[in-house]
């Protein structure tokens, strides 16, 4: 029996954005230095901050100078919309997509257990949709008062 995981590439996507929110407050933040921190592969790292990019979750700045950061603010980040953008869908059952779908699943009209993953799927949402990288920003400074975050190499 598989339980409903989240994924390595989902997990440190919304690392790389607690990550630049903590370290980029303004500056670009060079991969290597995500990389170290985070204990992430820096080939790996670039292909999640594709990712990111590409929906406009980071910017990118090429050169010496460069870097990533947060292409908007903390505030603006939820840990759902992060988590959908690299796991695709949080459902925890697959019909539940089917059900919404044109044809859509066959034992829709009499499934009995339906109601439970739609429940399922909604705490998920609940939980993950009303989480952003601010709070994880305050949550982070809770755990670790005394870390000098001015440190960016």
């Amino acid at each position: 029996m598989s339980a409903m995981r989240i994924s390595t590439k989902g997990r440190y996507a919304v690392r790389v954005m607690l990550d630049l929110a903590l370290y980029g407050r303004g500056e670009y933040v060079k991969a290597k230095q995500i990389a170290k921190r985070q204990g992430i592969s820096e080939k790996y790292l670039e292909q999640i901050i594709a990712v990111l990019n590409r929906a406009g979750f980071v910017q990118s700045v090429r050169g010496a100078q460069g870097g990533y950061c947060l292409a908007g603010s903390p505030e603006d980040y939820t840990v759902g919309q992060i988590l959908r953008l690299t796991e695709g869908s949080l459902s925890p059952a697959p019909c539940l997509e089917e059900c919404g779908a044109e044809g859509g699943c066959a034992r829709q009209s009499f499934c009995e257990a339906a109601d439970v993953w739609k429940q399922l799927a909604e705490a998920v949402s609940g939980v993950v949709d009303h989480v952003t990288i601010a709070d994880l920003v305050r949550k982070h400074r809770e755990n670790m008062p005394d870390m000098d975050e001015g440190e960016n190499e």
